[in-house]
């Protein structure tokens, strides 16, 4: 018997939403297939929980959503990118874009990808502290400008653009939670910083796509001169360079960030991992071709992502009255997915919050839902750079890996952080040399 949607139990508090989302997503989770989050007197989203009807959402039924407000938002930042773009412009975006991601033409990208986890390992010295998140995020943008955009602006902007990209994204955060429950002028305030954060951005950016419209038409096979030759706009490339920016390299920094963080305080994985590099690697660099051997290695970033999913919650809009499962969603009305609640869900992981690669072993995936894992979305919008970030990740865990063993600092206390992506919070570590025998 189908129910409207309005009628599910109320879950939660402004107070909880705003302090700790992702607990308050579990404890959703545990209270029914579909919850409305916070009070039914505000307008806030609902949870779904369910595997089955997020399938029907992403896939069987997908026409029948756009997404959600907090994308809406994100716009003010990306504008009209492959990630928020709708509809017909969606459809003809990602058919631009797709050939640019397949694995015959991202391999080619492994060995970049291993010189600039190299060069940074340069500057590591046995015994110091780093800030890992950092770090992460600093090589895996370095990646991202090489092998998506060049890099002859991007170095004389390096700085400023991460900072452009940091404060940004915790402007947009604190919008999407924080405005109508606050003082008008801290919404006037944020809105001003962001509108100045933007103009400089956009000046970043339309400096690249001018440049690169200046130079001959052969000399480069990356992303930009590709969508240059497709005749599109200064501001559409703006919006996808953006979007690939954002995209590209964040989410495989906190994932790989996430994973030195595990397994460090799981010394039984960490030093299989280790087993498994001598054995593949043989002291050699990763390349393309060892990625088939690293299984292991790849398992610990599957269950990291389980865990920690850089892509924490999706959401969507109903365009339309829609029936999910035994709910009726009226059109207007909006929902969460979360990934964090779903992958910690003891209905389909046994041992949920703990970490255990071995999960993953042969045909683990195949023997729950779909979506019981869903870490890079799914259906005519799953992300479209998921094979890129998950070779991505491999290659750098497995080089890094090698030469360095990485131990939580004295003191440190590691906290997720949920902004647009879930940020490993206060992730020091004290990189330690090791020999490649």
């Amino acid at each position: 018997m189908v129910q409207l949607a309005k009628n599910a139990p109320v879950v939660g508090s402004f107070e909880e939403f705003v302090r700790d989302p992702l607990t308050l997503l579990v404890k959703a989770r545990d209270v029914g297939d579909v919850v409305k989050l916070v009070s039914a007197e505000i307008e806030y989203p609902y949870l779904v929980s369910n595997p089955d009807m997020i399938h029907e959402v992403l896939i069987t039924k997908h026409d029948s959503f756009i997404k959600s407000k907090n994308l809406q938002v994100l716009k003010l930042w990306v504008g009209e990118g492959i990630l928020t773009s709708e509809g017909e412009r969606h459809r003809k975006d990602r058919q631009v874009m797709q050939p640019f991601f397949n694995m015959k033409h991202i391999s080619a990208y492994a060995p970049t990808m291993v010189k600039f986890t190299e060069k940074m390992l340069t500057r590591w010295q046995d015994g110091e502290i780093r800030d890992i998140t950092k770090e992460m995020m600093d090589v895996t943008l370095e990646i991202i400008t090489d092998t998506m955009f060049g890099t002859s602006v991007i170095d004389k902007n390096e700085n400023g653009l991460r900072e452009l990209i940091d404060e940004g994204h915790r402007l947009i955060t604190e919008k999407i939670r924080m405005e109508g429950h606050e003082p008008p002028e801290e919404t006037q305030k944020r809105n001003l910083a962001l509108q100045q954060g933007l103009e400089r951005l956009n000046q970043i950016i339309y400096a690249i796509i001018e440049e690169r419209r200046n130079q001959p038409e052969n000399k480069r096979h990356d992303l930009l001169s590709s969508l240059l030759r497709t005749g599109m706009t200064d501001k559409q490339l703006r919006d996808q360079v953006i979007t690939i920016f954002l995209a590209g390299h964040e989410t495989t920094a906190n994932t790989l960030a996430w994973t030195w963080y595990l397994l460090s305080q799981h010394p039984e994985v960490e030093k299989k991992f280790h087993e498994e590099l001598r054995r593949v690697l043989n002291c050699q660099a990763p390349t393309y071709e060892s990625l088939t051997d690293l299984t292991y290695t790849r398992m610990i970033i599957q269950e990291s992502m389980r865990l920690y999913p850089a892509a924490w919650s999706i959401g969507r809009i109903a365009k339309e009255d829609v029936v999910i499962g035994e709910y009726e969603f009226k059109k207007g009305e909006w929902f969460m997915m979360s990934q964090y609640a779903v992958h910690r869900d003891p209905k389909w992981y046994k041992n949920p919050d703990e970490f255990i690669p071995e999960r993953f072993t042969g045909d683990f995936l195949k023997t729950i839902p779909t979506y019981a894992y869903f870490p890079f979305g799914g259906g005519p919008r799953v992300c479209i750079g998921n094979n890129f970030a998950l070779m991505e990740a491999t290659l750098l865990l497995a080089t890094i890996g090698q030469q360095f063993k990485l131990e939580l600092a004295e003191g440190a206390v590691v906290e997720p952080e949920p902004l647009i992506t879930l940020v490993p919070k206060g992730l020091r570590m004290r990189v330690l040399k090791r020999l490649l025998t």
